[in-house]
Parts: structure tokens; C-alpha cells; sequence
């Protein structure tokens, strides 16, 4: 019976020792099978890698996208016109506003009749300018007729001079005169390029045609630079410095522009005065008011704010460039061609009487706004290919003549409200002038819708 457990014992011992030696064995085998299909695996992987790509067939290049300008942010000349301009009007129309809130002493002082005259003689004494601003009386007046809210005057002239002061500033600065003569042509022709006054003084600084000529402005039948912003504005400089050089005194410089310098001599030697007030009632009369007027003219222009006066929308566009014009040219060729109204070109180019650009021996300028600037240089060709339709009837002197006619006067509406009067104050003429050019009979009947004719404006 022993031996028969024992038998057993060893039996199951012996099974044991064999399912041990079996399980490393397939431990191996599982190894082997899982080594092998990695091999494959990667085998595979290798083909594929390895297997060419199919050949394609080259297509057109591709356009390459042209980099974009820092400058012009990918607009086009016409846009990049359009954006310079209105950025150059914002920042004229900025810089005028700066002016007065920053160089213009401000205070809450009542205004109008009820300022004290020790008021306006601090304010032009601030001004701090080498033109002696003293206050009297007179001046007093003065300054009365230009803050007047009624008359509007100073507005329209506030409006008008974002365009015209910056041209003559920089030509005064440019010849090292004091800025505030930028207040002579308001009292010269309320900053009218085209105003003609009684004795035949044309233009903003209202030059004579003597005067003119011999400071090189340009004055036949078709061109009068006195009307001509830039180059008047070069001729007044010039005029004032050689007056300023004889008395060194700006009051009398300013009073010899008005009446000559033979006037003012021989008001210097009768009264025996050396400055404007001491010679005062030996001038001319006229000229008498013309340095109490600048006075005025230069308060209300600083000043205005104080009074409640705004200036009126500019007219006339603010961002403008300039054209060389080497070929005889009618401004209804372009007007007809781009988007330019005729008008607007007459505005800022009034030194061409009949609308003639004569560039046969010579160039002149254009001026034009700056939005159209492109759009003139692309249509350049169509413009000048019109010169035959618009300049056929000037060959003929007696056309010219004609159309002198036409220009050489502007109509006038009359309003309610209106007196002959008022009408002649405003475009600088004289009431028995008006009653004469339009054959009234009296100058206290007119009537609202009736047309009136101004000649020379």
C-alpha cells in the first residue's frame, strides 16, 4: 500500500516538471511569432515608402501677389489722391482751429458794446506784434464795424482765408515780414482775388497796373496775375518790404501802400511827424481809416471767438496741387472731360480772364483739387484733343472782345432786405457806380427778384 503512494506521489511530480518545461517553450514561440510580424510589418512600410509617386503634370505658374506699399496700402493713384486731400484739409482745418486755442489769449470778458476799452487795448497788446496795434477812438470803430454779427462780413472773410492765409504766411515768413500783414487784404478786398476797385486796383493786394507790372506781374488780355493768389502775394511782399526800407516804420510802410509814398512824404513834411497818428491829419482820407481798418481787421480775425462770430464753410476746396500747362488750353476742356465743375476752376485759377490758359511760349500753372489730380493726368490726351472745339471762336479778335464783355460784370439778385447801399459795400463799389451800370433813377426803389450788374466782379 506504501508503495503504491509512493508510486503516485511521483506520478504527479513528473506532470508537473513537464507542464513547467512546456511553458517557457511557448513563451518563446509567442515571441518568435510576434518578432516576425513586426519584421513583416516594417517590410511593408519600407515597400511602400519606397514605391514612386505617380507623375503629375505641370500646370501654369502660379501669379505671384504683387507686396502690398507701406505708402499707398494698395490703392489706387485715384484713391491715394482722394485720401492725401482730405487728410490735408483735416489737418488746415485742424491748424486753424489750433491758432486760436492755443496762440490767442481767451478770456470771459463780456463782449460786443459792453467790453471796456481797457479790455481791447490788453487783447491787441497780447497780439505782441512788431506792428505797433495801438487802441483809440478810431480804431474802436473799427474794430465796431468788423465784429458786427449783422453784417456777416467777418465770417464770409474767416471762411475764405483757410485757403488764402496759409499761401500768403508762407510767403511773408518767406521774406521775413511780420505775419499780421496778412490782415491788408482784408481790408484791400475782403479777400475777394477778383474784386476791382473804383481807381482799377484789381485783386487781392489790389494792385494798380503800373504797380503791378513793375513788380513782374503779368497783365494783358488774357492773364492778370494781380487775380493770381501766389504771385500777387509775391508782389506785395516784395512792395512792402522796399516801403518798410524807406521809413522803417510799419504804420507808415502800411499807410504808403494805401495813398503812395508821395503822399505820406509830403504828410511828413507839412506836419512835421515822424509816425502814423502825428501825420494823421495831413493824409489823404482815405488812407486815415486804412491803419485804423488793419487795426480792426487784425483784432476780429484773432479774436473772433470772443464775439460769438464763426467763420463760414470755405468755398473753395482746401487740398489743391498744381499743374504745369505747356499747351494752349481752354478750362471747359476739362471741365467737359473729368469731374470738375467750371466754376470751381475759376475759383482757383481767377488769373485767366476769359478762361484761357495761353501756354504758347510759355508754361503756366493749374491749379486743381487734389482729388482730381489723377483723374487729369489719365485723361490728360482727351482733354488737350478738345482745344479745336473750345478755341475756335477766340481765333477771332472780335470773339474775344465779346466775351470779355461777358465776364467783365457779375448779376446780382436782389433780396428781401437788401438796400443799394448794403449791395455796394459788399462787393467794394459805389452806390452812384451801381445806379449808373444798371440805369436807376433812384437808389431807394428796388425790388426783390430785380437783377442788378456789378461790372468787374
Amino acid at each position: 500500500m506504501r508503495r503504491l503512494l509512493i508510486f503516485i506521489l511521483l506520478l504527479t511530480m513528473a506532470g508537473t516538471a513537464s507542464a513547467l518545461d512546456r511553458s517557457p517553450r511557448k513563451k518563446r514561440r509567442d515571441k518568435k511569432a510576434r518578432t516576425e510580424q513586426t519584421d513583416a510589418a516594417i517590410a511593408r512600410d519600407t515597400v511602400r515608402t519606397a514605391r514612386p509617386e505617380p507623375v503629375t503634370e505641370p500646370g501654369p505658374a502660379p501669379v505671384e501677389t504683387p507686396p502690398v506699399n507701406d505708402i499707398t496700402l494698395g490703392l489706387t493713384a485715384e484713391q491715394a489722391d482722394s485720401l492725401l486731400a482730405e487728410w490735408r484739409e483735416r489737418q488746415r482745418q485742424d491748424a486753424y482751429d489750433e491758432f486760436f486755442k492755443r496762440y490767442v489769449l481767451e478770456d470771459t470778458t463780456a463782449i460786443a458794446d459792453q467790453t471796456p476799452d481797457s479790455v481791447y487795448a490788453r487783447r491787441l497788446l497780447d497780439l505782441a506784434s512788431p506792428i505797433q496795434l495801438p487802441f483809440n477812438a478810431i480804431v474802436k470803430n473799427y474794430i465796431n464795424r468788423y465784429i458786427d454779427p449783422r453784417s456777416g462780413t467777418i465770417s464770409r472773410i474767416l471762411g475764405m482765408s483757410q485757403y488764402y492765409f496759409p499761401i500768403i504766411e508762407e510767403e511773408l515768413l518767406r521774406e521775413g515780414l511780420p505775419v499780421e500783414l496778412r490782415a491788408l487784404p482784408i481790408i484791400e478786398s475782403a479777400l475777394s482775388p477778383t474784386a476791382v476797385s473804383p481807381m482799377g486796383a484789381v485783386g487781392l493786394w489790389q494792385f494798380m497796373p503800373t504797380t503791378g507790372k513793375s513788380y513782374g506781374l503779368e497783365i494783358n488780355s488774357l492773364v492778370d496775375e494781380r487775380r493770381d493768389p501766389h504771385r500777387s502775394t509775391e508782389a506785395a511782399c516784395r512792395f512792402l518790404k522796399d516801403l518798410y526800407a524807406i521809413y522803417n516804420d510799419w504804420t507808415l510802410a502800411i499807410a504808403a501802400y494805401n495813398c503812395g509814398p508821395g503822399n505820406v512824404n509830403k504828410a511828413i513834411a507839412r506836419s512835421g511827424g515822424k509816425t502814423f497818428w502825428e501825420i494823421y491829419d495831413y493824409l489823404p482820407r482815405e488812407t486815415r481809416g486804412y491803419v485804423p481798418a488793419f487795426i480792426g481787421a487784425t483784432y476780429a480775425y484773432a479774436y473772433h471767438q470772443l464775439h460769438g462770430i464763426e467763420p463760414t464753410e470755405a468755398p473753395i476746396p482746401l487740398s489743391v496741387d498744381t499743374l504745369r500747362i505747356n499747351k494752349l488750353m481752354h478750362l471747359n476742356q476739362i471741365a467737359s472731360t473729368i469731374d470738375l465743375p467750371l466754376e470751381t476752376l475759376r475759383q482757383l485759377n481767377p488769373q485767366y480772364k476769359l478762361d484761357i490758359i495761353p501756354a504758347t511760349t510759355k508754361t503756366y500753372t493749374l491749379v486743381v483739387p487734389q482729388r482730381t489730380v489723377t483723374q487729369y493726368i489719365a485723361h490728360e490726351p482727351e482733354i488737350q484733343s478738345k482745344d479745336s472745339m473750345y478755341l475756335k471762336e477766340y481765333i477771332n479778335p472780335a470773339n474775344i472782345d465779346k466775351k470779355r464783355q461777358e465776364r467783365s460784370g457779375t448779376i446780382y439778385v436782389v433780396k428781401k432786405g437788401d438796400t443799394l447801399g448794403a449791395i455796394a459795400r459788399r462787393y467794394r463799389v459805389t452806390t452812384s457806380q451801381l445806379m449808373r451800370w444798371n440805369k436807376l433813377k433812384s437808389a431807394h426803389k428796388l425790388r426783390i427778384g430785380q437783377r442788378l450788374r456789378i461790372e468787374g466782379r
